[in-house]
């Protein structure tokens, strides 16, 4: 019979050169033929097949199984896929399992019946198919960690705007009191709208955008909007420390701790916190004689030196220079920029709350930095010196007296 059936196989070589495995059985399950890719897929050699029981190539395991599909088959021929919704497998010659794909069909040859067998190895389907499952696993429960990361940054950012908010009506209360209130409030009000606008629109700018990317790979995107964030709270807050020192100058409320202090060491420290100041290629060179131990109010003497210092780096695209020295139990501290310069005619408004120069409008600032400087100054019992020219620069000169205190 199996001579008999080759004999009338007219497409051979067709069959050989498919890029499927293709098994003849007769009605008895024995394997009649079997096609290269099929002997390849099995790990057997030409012919080998021939004459086996079909049950040669099934799981031990699944054998009685297949045995019954067989059965149900036989009763009822038609051309299906086989094990619909199910994890088939085969076994090699070598015994092991590999998964596949099997699709029946059958036809009669003088009056008797033969089945046929296309089968696929899905190895590599199947990989896939479980690297997709676990990435889009993956993907759920990142985006899941990602709305709660929005949630927290959400309520984070909320509670800056109520503190912003409240930190507002402070100073509102602390303006009202002011002698020149009307305009002071008209300075302020026109001053705070524009400093609050960029940073509060930059905010909910890059709290809206954070939501739009929900997938592993965006991010480098979203960092970049958290750093946004992150930088322009870091402004409010800068500008609210500014107000709320005004109004505790201007109300006396600001007692003295005089402390002995190494200046090397407390200026080190200074620079280090005024780095993100600098602009690129940017440094501020200190000069400094060594040694010098000074009795002041150091948390005063911090907030000088940060206004006089970021001054000087922001209106300036050169290297800033401060030099410190001890002269007739006065300590001088000179800070030295090579930028833009302050005009004779405003040289005159300079110590007024939230003036800026009319060659300042396009640099970001309230119009307070010399106005704190020179009221803590006087809280200290010092006095300041400024020299400034267009276009050459601005040196700020401060002189402190020692301060006495109980050890």
């Amino acid at each position: 019979m199996i001579d008999t059936f080759s004999s009338h196989f007219q497409f051979g070589a067709i069959l050989n050169e498919a890029a499927i495995g293709i098994i003849v059985t007769d009605s008895q399950s024995r394997i009649i033929l079997s096609n290269r890719f099929a002997d390849d897929l099995f790990g057997y050699e030409d012919q080998d097949l021939i004459g086996n029981n079909i049950s040669q190539l099934i799981p031990d395991h699944l054998k009685d199984r297949h045995a019954r599909h067989q059965a149900n088959y036989v009763n009822a021929p038609q051309a299906r896929p086989m094990g619909v919704g199910l994890d088939l497998k085969a076994k090699r010659k070598n015994e092991t399992l590999f998964p596949v794909e099997i699709s029946l069909s059958h036809f009669k040859e003088n009056d008797q019946l033969f089945y046929i067998a296309f089968v696929s190895d899905v190895s590599l389907k199947k990989k896939v198919e479980m690297e997709l499952i676990l990435k889009n696993q993956e993907i759920i429960q990142l985006n899941e960690s990602l709305e709660e990361e929005v949630k927290a940054r959400t309520h984070a950012l909320q509670e800056t705007l109520n503190k912003l908010e409240l930190s507002t009506k402070e100073l509102e209360i602390t303006l009202q009191n002011a002698i020149e209130l009307g305009d002071l409030k008209t300075r302020f009000v026109s001053m705070a709208s524009h400093e609050f606008r960029t940073p509060l629109t930059s905010i909910l700018t890059s709290a809206t955008l954070i939501e739009k990317y929900k997938i592993s790979d965006e991010q480098a995107k979203r960092d970049v909007h958290i750093e946004r964030i992150k930088s322009s709270v870091s402004h409010l807050t800068e500008i609210l420390e500014e107000f709320l020192s005004v109004g505790k100058l201007e109300s006396g409320t600001i007692d003295l701790h005089p402390s002995l202090e190494n200046l090397q060491e407390f200026l080190d420290d200074l620079l280090i916190d005024l780095k993100p100041y600098e602009k690129q290629q940017q440094n501020i060179i200190l000069q400094l004689e060594t040694d010098i131990v000074w009795t002041s109010d150091y948390s005063v003497v911090r907030k000088i030196l940060i206004n006089g210092l970021s001054n000087a780096l922001k209106f300036s695209d050169k290297n800033v220079e401060m030099n410190v020295f001890l002269k007739n139990q006065v300590l001088t501290i000179k800070i030295k920029d090579y930028g833009i310069g302050i005009s004779q005619e405003d040289q005159k408004h300079l110590f007024e709350r939230f003036f800026r120069g009319n060659n300042a409008t396009s640099v970001t600032g309230t119009g307070l930095g010399l106005y704190l400087i020179g009221r803590y100054i006087n809280l200290i019992g010092g006095n300041l010196e400024i020299i400034s020219e267009l276009n050459k620069g601005t040196e700020l000169i401060s002189h402190f007296p020692e301060l006495k205190y109980d050890e």
